[in-house]
């Protein structure tokens, strides 16, 4: 009987913690004959079992509180500020794609203008698509996660000051795009992982808030940018960027740490998976809805600043369309991941996908003549479509049904199917941007001669068939509820 106990413990909880507890309260010597004491072996055993429940009270006494304390708020804000760094650059890179297009060093070069824009959505897409691949490695091996988070901080520095002395294309796309982006893929997905033990009942709007750093990052890059570039020029500048990034994230990554001790003790085998969750179609259905918004949602990100400077808007005035984008997609992510608590995400996604529809067509399409129209676009713009990563944890939890660990490899796979489109995306948006013609109007679909149309209706389109399929996921999802499976 005792040791059935010892070993169960040690079996279910195969912890550092466990295993000194277990090394310090040897079994109770057991009877080596037939005539058995009943009495004491039951003495035994409450002695054992009292044991046992003083040490799972004293580890539930040392954990931290979940939704609130300390600890969890100030994981929160540091995860806040490391998403606003880590995505801040790829969210501005339009600042600097407008500025290498207008520097002949580079623009002079062979494909300059297919090559440039893949920088920022390979930065980004790459941090997408590693996702799952970096949640399996920290989900078997946890206590990796702290030293991904500092290889990451230095890779990021490493990436932006070796691209400050790039003198040829490929060279912005190795560092600025792959490397930076690995740098991004060991800071950010920590988070993502840590998020899950510090909130369970507030997991959407701790979601909302630290993805509001996004957007944040987004906002304030593209302002403090373009003084720099048209002083200090695109190196210099780059320099300046990757020693600010370093002085801020080594005093906020002691911040980022799990709620949960990090198991260094490797326990038996893993048993057998269970992949039912693969057979839920509303879990196909997100993938292809975020795949499909992913195809469109960074090609305005990368696009506006170029638009802008072929309305002839200077390059400070410019990289306000990008700031105001990324300032309203905090206030969306926010919305949207507190609502996502309370409401349907499948009926809430619907809603934004459609709206950002139309506010594509309408306010890039036909009003963005000037400044004025190509900034209502852009805070429209971040708003609606800035807050659908935040419905992510609506759309997981009945999927995964509160356990951390799917939640988190579900995450991972959206973000990957996220990536993948925002990839394609580049080479999509970049020959449908191609070409200029000789028509000139009134309409933002006229500007540089209708050369961005073909964008404009493919970005439209994107988000309104994307639309379409979350009316289909909530009608599906309906049906399911109501028959009771």
């Amino acid at each position: 009987m005792s040791d059935t106990l010892n070993l169960r413990t040690l079996r279910e909880s195969p912890s550092r913690e466990t295993v000194d507890w277990a090394a310090t309260h040897p079994l109770p010597p057991s009877s080596s004959t037939l005539d058995v004491n009943h009495e004491t072996d039951r003495a035994e055993t409450g002695t054992l079992e009292s044991l046992e429940d003083e040490n799972e009270n004293d580890n539930a006494m040392s954990l931290a509180p979940v939704d609130r304390g300390f600890g969890a708020w100030s994981f929160l804000v540091a995860a806040f500020f490391v998403e606003a760094i880590v995505w801040g650059f790829p969210n501005s890179f339009g600042v600097f794609l407008a500025a290498y297009l207008s520097d002949p060093r580079f623009a002079s070069q062979h494909d300059a203008a297919s090559l440039l824009p893949l920088v920022g959505t390979l930065s980004s897409g790459i941090m997408y698509c590693s996702s799952p691949a970096i949640h399996a490695l920290t989900g078997r091996r946890p206590y990796l996660r702290k030293p991904l988070l500092w290889a990451g901080a230095a890779l990021c520095w490493t990436s932006l000051f070796a691209a400050s002395y790039a003198t040829k294309i490929t060279q912005l796309v190795i560092l600025q795009g792959v490397v930076y982006a690995i740098g991004g893929s060991f800071l950010y997905h920590p988070c993502i992982s840590y998020m899950s033990e510090w909130f369970v009942a507030r997991r959407g709007l701790a979601n909302g808030i630290m993805f509001a750093g996004t957007g944040t990052g987004g906002l304030l890059l593209p302002i403090i940018l373009p003084p720099l570039l048209n002083k200090l020029g695109a190196q210099t500048t780059l320099r300046v960027l990757s020693i600010s990034i370093i002085c801020a994230l080594v005093p906020l990554l002691p911040f980022v740490k799990g709620r949960l001790p990090e198991a260094r003790v490797h326990g038996p085998n893993a048993r057998s998976t269970d992949w039912s969750w693969t057979k839920n179609r509303a879990l196909w259905m997100i993938l292809v809805l975020n795949t499909k918004q992913g195809f469109a949602y960074f090609i305005p990100i990368i696009w506006l600043p170029t638009f802008a400077t072929e309305l002839h808007i200077s390059n400070t005035d410019s990289s306000l369309a990008i700031a105001f984008l990324n300032g309203a997609s905090v206030c969306g992510r926010l919305a949207m991941g507190t609502l996502s608590d309370h409401f349907d995400p499948w009926l809430l996604g619907s809603a934004t996908l459609l709206s950002t529809s139309l506010a594509t067509f309408v306010l890039w399409g036909v009003l963005s003549r000037n400044l004025a129209g190509l900034l209502a676009y852009g805070i429209a713009y971040g708003a609606l479509a800035g807050g659908w990563s935040s419905l992510w944890t609506g759309f997981v939890r009945p999927i995964a049904k509160d356990d951390p660990t799917l939640s988190t490899y579900i995450f991972g796979i959206l973000m990957l199917s996220r990536g993948f489109g925002n990839v394609l995306s580049t080479p999509i948006s970049t020959s449908l941007s191609r070409g200029e013609g000789s028509r000139s109007g009134r309409m933002g679909f006229d500007v540089a001669g209708g050369r961005f149309e073909k964008l404009i209706v493919y970005v439209g389109t994107c988000f309104a068939g994307a639309a379409v399929l979350a009316l289909a996921g909530w009608g599906v999802e309906k049906r399911r509820l109501l028959a009771g499976r």
